[in-house]
């Protein structure tokens, strides 16, 4: 399948599958992961732009940026055009490359506050948002947005035309409306539809978890890339299936179990460099979960590592768990 180049401001992508910025999981670990498994992009964890302004440390953190990750973008969330702009050039001071936009977020305490997908239901002040930000940072600024609202305000065409004209350089959109939240099917197609609305560069989002749902999302959106969330959770390495496939269309099978372990624990061993020994055992405790998904003895797997708080042993249960699924095979 031929697809354009996707370029962002003076920024080409190295190929056109995106680690979506999924809140509490991309952190800078994961990212290196994906980045280094074949994401072309990745896009930090949403940072509130009040907890920034604030000088928060963990909202800090959470942007934090490494060389090895490639192309810099993080992601602000908020409703207040001053304090999205400060926080976009407090980023950019910092040394992003690029800043990404969230109006798509559906969770209530981000709804609430009149962020994420509740900006799509004010139009008026998703442009205001848009422009401040576009004028405060000298880098380039993209979107992330869902459909509508709801399907009453299904207006992701208008949020498009507003996006372009107000100078953002790129779109990514998940093909569902807030009101559906995760439930349901994305609707690629809706998503050509916006696609249709704007000259930008975009990328589909939502229930891409195959090769194959990559393929027919690109086909019936007509978008230039796609945007890959929670199906990368356990299986960094589909990023490059994705990748190696769209490009040439070539097959790459899962690594084996033995090369899964190698992959989790350079994944364990990141998050200790970045967290320290006391944090990082629980803040892995998803992806470990994840990662043994379907596995022989993962439930009482899972059930013992969410009781252990001591880095080496963790390890060493990962090291003994996997060993005896090898053995097993």
């Amino acid at each position: 399948m031929h697809l354009q180049p996707i370029k962002i401001g003076k920024h080409e992508l190295e190929n056109n599958v995106v680690l979506a910025p999924l809140s509490g999981i991309s952190d800078l670990p994961f990212r290196l992961i994906c980045k280094k498994m074949g994401a072309g992009l990745v896009v930090s964890e949403m940072v509130a732009c009040e907890a920034l302004v604030r000088d928060n440390v963990i909202a800090k953190q959470k942007a934090d940026f490494h060389p090895d990750q490639g192309i810099v973008s993080v992601q602000i969330v908020g409703a207040s055009p001053e304090n999205m702009a400060i926080a976009a050039k407090m980023n950019q001071d910092a040394g992003a490359d690029i800043i990404d936009i969230n109006m798509g977020c559906p969770v209530r305490k981000v709804v609430n506050t009149y962020s994420g997908s509740a900006l799509m239901k004010d139009e008026k002040l998703v442009a205001e948002i848009l422009e401040s930000v576009v004028k405060a940072v000298d880098i380039p600024v993209t979107l992330k947005f869902r459909t509508g609202w709801s399907e009453e305000i299904k207006n992701g065409e208008n949020i498009a035309k507003i996006a372009e004209d107000k100078g953002i350089q790129m779109l990514a959109v998940h093909g569902r409306t807030r009101t559906q939240m995760y439930t349901g099917s994305a609707d690629w197609n809706f998503v050509g539809k916006i696609k249709q609305a704007t000259n930008l560069p975009m990328l589909v989002n939502g229930d891409i978890i195959t090769v194959q749902d990559a393929v027919k999302a690109l086909e019936q959106s007509n978008c230039q890339g796609v945007m890959i969330g929670r199906a990368c959770e356990g299986r960094p390495w589909f990023f490059g299936q994705v990748a190696a496939y769209l490009e040439s269309g070539k097959i790459i099978a899962d690594p084996t179990i033995a090369e899964q372990k190698e992959i989790l624990l350079e994944h364990y061993n990141l998050a200790l460099e970045h967290y320290g020994d006391k944090k990082a055992p629980k803040m892995m405790r998803k992806h470990l979960g994840w990662y043994t998904k379907g596995f022989k003895g993962g439930n009482e797997f899972r059930k013992t590592i969410n009781t252990m708080n001591n880095a080496n042993e963790v390890l060493d249960m990962v090291n003994n768990y996997y060993d005896s699924l090898i053995i097993a095979k």
